[in-house]
């Protein structure tokens, strides 16, 4: 197999695999959420200011995916 053919799949897997985890973390994050307020709707402004910041958090994740696929891509 051609060395770019690799990088490309490896590229690839990396983006597939990488993606999953937040996507699947930023949903639990809302669901949990709106369990929280929906059980207590006092706290909201608490709960929704944290779990903006955990759902940046999950997103940086797929960022630094990104990063690591586009530098075995052209590295």
């Amino acid at each position: 197999m051609e060395i770019e053919a690799v990088k490309l799949w490896a590229a690839m897997g990396a983006i597939a695999i990488g993606t999953i985890a937040p996507a699947i973390a930023i949903g639990w994050i809302g669901s949990r959420a709106s369990d929280a307020i929906g059980r207590n709707p006092e706290a909201a402004p608490k709960i929704q200011t944290a779990m903006i910041l955990a759902i940046a958090f999950a997103e940086a994740i797929a960022i630094y995916v990104l990063v690591i696929a586009l530098s075995i891509k052209f590295v």
